[in-house]
């Protein structure tokens, strides 16, 4: 198998390649060729250092992603995308990105399979920012995208192409509308919901954070290997199971953020919930009244995609992976 992933230096695509590393027929086949691509250099773990090639590039420029699909990968995971926030504040950059890139990368399949057949599978990093309001208590799978926001615009146009080009037959899609990935490690970025991994990995590292909102905010969410086993089990699952319906919201855990620091003060004690620092936000506030809060995400549970479902269980994962173990 032919592995193409974009946004591999990502926090996800990192974390899949080394999982991959570990379990080489994560995705169903044995991986013979690996190609990272990034805005940046991807790192290239030791296991795959004879099979694997790490790619600086920019998908929005025409051209580049016909480049990566003459490769014919047979397994395309699309993670890259400009976070929230940014795609929030820099309109141009958000659909360079978001919108033409993945059309690119679309259409450059399409091209590829006209002189001879070719039909890899692609799976697509959504979000759940494709759902605006007003909501329901919980929304089901049969409630329809009104984003707010450039960014759930964006992801909510990628869906359609994708199930389009599905239905047209030029590629076999799946796109995954993520929860937000929480405990985010490594530094905060601008995704407008980087306060609720920012509120607990911070405190576990002993440093201060920012909380932007009040403690009262709902939000859904899923550790990063969860994150992780989403794109594994969308790499082998039977697509006859999901019929036209190509995007699928990802179970997680529904938890204010007041339930995050209590799970927060059970994991780590009171010192580490006496770094976090009350400053509101007024725009950051804006921007999170208009997500979604809470889901039914039975149709994929019942298709075998698992998250946690308990705060403490995220914040443990966090320990295990990123803190060796230990909080501060």
């Amino acid at each position: 198998m032919h592995v193409l992933m974009t946004g591999a230096a990502g926090m996800v695509g990192r974390k899949l390649v080394a999982r991959l590393a570990r379990e080489p027929d994560l995705f169903g086949a044995e991986v013979t060729r690996l190609t990272l691509v990034d805005i940046v250099a991807p790192q290239v773990p030791p296991a795959f250092q004879s099979k694997a090639s790490a790619l600086t590039l920019d998908l929005a420029i025409r051209g580049e992603a016909e480049k990566l699909i003459a490769g014919r990968p047979d397994l395309i995971l699309h993670l890259a995308a400009v976070v929230s926030g940014e795609a929030e504040v820099d309109f141009d950059k958000g659909y360079a990105i978001n919108l033409d890139g993945s059309r690119e990368i679309f259409e450059a399949i399409r091209q590829e399979g006209i002189q001879n057949p070719y039909f890899p599978r692609v799976v697509f990093a959504s979000s759940i920012a494709v759902f605006g309001q007003p909501f329901p208590e919980k929304i089901g799978d049969e409630f329809f995208t009104t984003p707010l926001t450039s960014y759930g615009t964006q992801k909510a146009i990628c869906e359609l192409l994708l199930s389009d080009y599905t239905r047209k037959g030029v590629f076999d899609g799946i796109g995954l509308r993520l929860p937000t990935i929480c405990v985010r490690p490594g530094k905060p970025n601008k995704a407008a919901s980087g306060f609720f991994s920012n509120i607990l990995r911070e405190p576990l590292a002993g440093k201060e954070a920012v909380l932007p909102v009040g403690e009262e905010v709902r939000h859904w969410f899923a550790s990063p290997r969860a994150a992780v086993g989403f794109f594994a089990h969308a790499a082998r699952i039977d697509t006859s199971l999901l019929g036209s319906r190509r995007a699928l919201t990802m179970p997680g855990l529904s938890a204010l953020v007041g339930e995050q620091i209590e799970a927060l003060k059970r994991v780590a004690g009171e010192k580490a919930v006496n770094l976090i620092r009350h400053e509101p936000d007024p725009e950051i506030g804006r921007i999170v009244a208009g997500w979604p809060r809470n889901f039914d995400a039975r149709r994929a549970s019942e298709l075998g995609f698992e998250a946690e479902t308990s705060f403490d269980d995220i914040i443990r994962i966090h320990i295990e992976d990123e803190l060796e173990g230990a909080s501060a």
